[in-house]
């Protein structure tokens, strides 16, 4: 198969947050559109298998896998790994880039605005943490590489949001605030990244039983309640939202920008 009938080969996707959910099932499904992919995780020594594993499936599929076990939110790593990106396509045999940009990053405090006791509710590092790490990070990586002139016309950002954004939940009023904050910024960035030829939307899955969900109190009662609305009669998969990741980084997807799009077989309109 000719790179005419696979537009992406050779290109590179950056994922933060990619050893598991979300940004597992993408790495893999770029991958095996013909992509290489740079991964930001961060795994204790218990997960770090996990990792290891995704990194073997990429190159099996005939693809590269660099990945680093970092902080994706701490801004000197940032600037580590962007370093690294730039030296490696710097140095490449063809020219490439960093043609996807997929923000799943879930780490956040899930802790109740209101307690009996001020000490068991959020507090300011909590509540300041949770928008940098699942939101503003965005900002800075997004800032990064287009400054480096390591992301230009062709470009595609990708960032997780949920039905969190806009509903709420108990405990997930910080996550909920960062998913809102992250929304407003894929608008803005849509609105400064058009003129260089580069989208940005936000992807809205549906309740996905994932690592990061199961965290959430309560989420079995979400599963359910999930499970008997959706019209498609079940979850919503990270293969599906995935799937639909790879079709919007096709070339033929350069007019879908600035959105909202839910991946969720119907979910979010079912009351």
């Amino acid at each position: 198969m000719g790179t005419e009938m696979r537009p992406l080969e050779g290109d590179w996707a950056l994922i933060l947050g990619a050893s598991s959910g979300f940004g597992e099932a993408t790495a893999l499904e770029l991958a095996s559109l013909g992509m290489n992919i740079f991964g930001v995780h961060l795994d204790r020594k218990g997960t770090l298998p996990n990792a290891e594993r995704i990194m073997g499936q990429i190159r099996a599929a005939g693809r590269e896998a660099v990945f680093f076990n970092v902080n994706a939110a701490d801004p000197d790593k940032r600037q580590e790994i962007l370093n690294e990106i730039q030296t490696r396509l710097s140095t490449a045999k063809s020219p490439s880039m960093v043609r996807v940009l997929l923000h799943s990053l879930a780490f956040g405090t899930l802790k109740p605005f209101i307690t009996k006791s001020p000490a068991d509710a959020i507090a300011k590092s909590h509540l300041d943490m949770t928008l940098d790490v699942m939101a503003n990070s965005l900002v800075y990586w997004v800032q990064d590489l287009v400054a480096r002139q390591l992301m230009g016309r062709g470009g595609r950002i990708f960032a997780m949001t949920s039905a969190g954004g806009a509903r709420v939940w108990q405990t997930y009023g910080a996550v909920s605030a960062a998913k809102a904050a992250l929304e407003s910024h894929i608008r803005q960035l849509t609105l400064e990244l058009a003129p260089l030829g580069i989208t940005a939307n936000a992807i809205m899955a549906g309740v996905t039983d994932t690592p990061a969900l199961r965290k959430i109190p309560g989420s079995d009662e979400m599963i359910t309640l999930a499970k008997r609305k959706n019209p498609s009669g079940r979850l919503t998969t990270p293969k599906d939202v995935a799937e639909a990741i790879g079709l919007l980084s096709h070339p033929e997807a350069h007019w879908v920008t600035g959105n909202v799009i839910c991946v969720d077989g119907g979910e979010f309109v079912v009351d």
